[in-house]
C-alpha cells in the first residue's frame, strides 16, 4: 500500500462497472478525504466510459492492470458476490486496502482466508455495510446508548422487493450466488448484530425455496442471552415494509426504509407525539463509509470499529446456519 504519511486523501479504484460501482462512484464527491482516481473492468471500453462519465482520472481494461498501479491506495469491490473472494485476494496480494461490497463473500471460510491474508500483509479489509454510518442509524444508536429505550429486548427488520421472473438474473441463478438472504437478507442480519452486539444462541429460520432452486423469502428468529430475541425477513419476489423497529423497556425506535432511509422516530412510554430526527444529506449515503474507510488508511488502521472483521466473520457464519437449515448450497463452495 502507498505511503499516506502527512496526506488528506485516499485514492480510490472501482472493480467493477455496474450499478452498484455508478451508485458509489456518484458518493465519492461527497467523501472529503476521497479522491475519484481509477476504475477497472473486464472490457477496457465500459472501464473508459466508465471513467469519463463518474470523473476519474485512469481507467483499465483489466483488474490486474489497475492494482499494479503504485498510486492507487484502496480498492472498492463492486463485483457480483460469487467473485469477491478472488477480486479482494488479488487486491490484497497486490498491497491494497479493501472495501467490499456485500455480502462480503459467499461463505466463513472464503471470509476467513482473505481475513487472514489482511491481517498478515497489515492491509485494510472492511464489509461495506453502508447502512451502519447513515445518520438516522447512527442516531438511533445513541439514543439506546443514551437509555432513551431503555432496555433492548426485541428488534424487527425486514428488506424484501418483487422482481420479475428473470431465471437467469443475478438474484434468481444459483450459478450468480442468488437468493434473498445474501443479498437482501444481509441488511437485517447485520442490523440485528450491530443492535445487540453480539451473535444469537439460538437460530430458528424457514425458507421458500423456488424452481431456480435459491430462497426467493426467507423467515429467522434469534434468540440472545436474556430472551432478548430478534425477527428478520428477507425476500426477492415479496414486497416487504423494509423497516427496522428496537423494542425496549422504556419505548421503541422506528427506522422506516431503514438500510437507506433518512429518518428515525423514538416513541418513550408516557409521551404522545415521537422525536423525530431527519437527515438532510444530498448523498446517497456511500459517502459515509468510504470516508470512514479513508479515516481508517489515513491514520495507519486496517479495521473500522464499526464494523470489525470479526463481527462481518460471526455474520458470515451465522448466514452459513441458517442456509444450511434449509439444505442450500452453491455448487462452486
Amino acid at each position: 500500500m502507498t505511503d499516506t504519511a502527512g496526506r488528506n486523501q485516499v485514492n480510490w479504484g472501482i472493480m467493477g462497472t455496474g450499478w452498484i460501482a455508478s451508485q458509489f462512484a456518484k458518493d465519492l464527491a461527497h467523501a472529503g478525504n476521497a479522491a475519484k482516481y481509477a476504475v477497472a473492468s473486464r472490457s477496457e471500453e465500459s472501464a473508459a466510459r466508465f471513467a469519463g462519465e463518474h470523473g476519474f482520472e485512469r481507467s483499465y481494461g483489466s483488474y490486474n492492470e489497475m492494482l499494479q498501479d503504485p498510486e492507487l491506495d484502496i480498492v472498492y469491490v463492486a463485483t457480483p458476490h460469487p467473485f469477491h473472494k478472488e477480486n479482494v485476494l488479488a487486491c490484497l496480494e497486490a498491497g491494497k486496502a479493501v472495501l467490499c461490497e456485500k455480502p462480503f463473500t459467499m461463505n466463513a471460510r472464503q471470509l476467513e482466508q482473505l481475513v487472514e491474508t489482511a491481517r498478515e500483509n497489515k492491509l485494510f479489509l472492511m464489509e461495506g455495510m453502508w447502512t451502519r454510518f447513515l445518520p438516522p442509524v447512527v442516531q438511533a444508536k445513541q439514543w439506546i446508548a443514551e437509555g432513551k429505550i431503555g432496555e433492548v429486548r426485541l428488534v424487527k427488520a425486514d428488506f424484501g422487493f418483487r422482481i420479475g421472473w428473470e431465471p437467469e438474473s443475478r438474484l434468481l441463478n444459483p450459478d450468480l450466488g442468488g437468493g434473498a438472504l445474501l443479498d437482501a437478507g444481509v441488511y437485517p442480519v447485520s442490523f440485528a448484530s450491530m443492535i445487540f452486539g453480539e451473535q444469537p444462541q439460538n437460530v430458528w429460520s424457514t425458507a421458500h425455496i423456488g424452481e431456480t432452486g435459491v430462497d426467493e423469502q426467507f423467515s429467522v428468529l434469534l434468540s440472545y442471552p436474556g430472551g432478548r430475541s430478534a425477527s428478520l425477513n428477507g425476500a426477492v419476489r415479496l414486497n416487504l415494509s423494509n423497516e427496522a423497529v428496537i423494542y425496549g423497556t422504556e419505548g421503541y425506535i422506528r427506522l422506516p426504509f431503514f438500510l437507506a432511509g433518512k429518518e428515525a422516530y423514538l416513541h418513550q412510554n408516557g409521551q404522545d407525539e415521537p422525536k423525530t430526527f431527519k437527515d438532510d444529506r444530498t448523498c446517497i449515503g456511500y459517502a459515509f463509509e468510504a470516508e470512514e474507510a479513508g479515516r481508517c488508511i489515513l491514520e495507519g488502521r486496517t479495521e473500522s470499529t464499526v464494523i470489525p472483521l470479526e463481527e462481518s466473520l460471526e455474520i458470515m457464519k451465522l448466514m452459513d446456519t441458517i442456509r444450511g437449515q434449509w439444505g442450500l448450497r452453491y455448487k462452486f463452495e
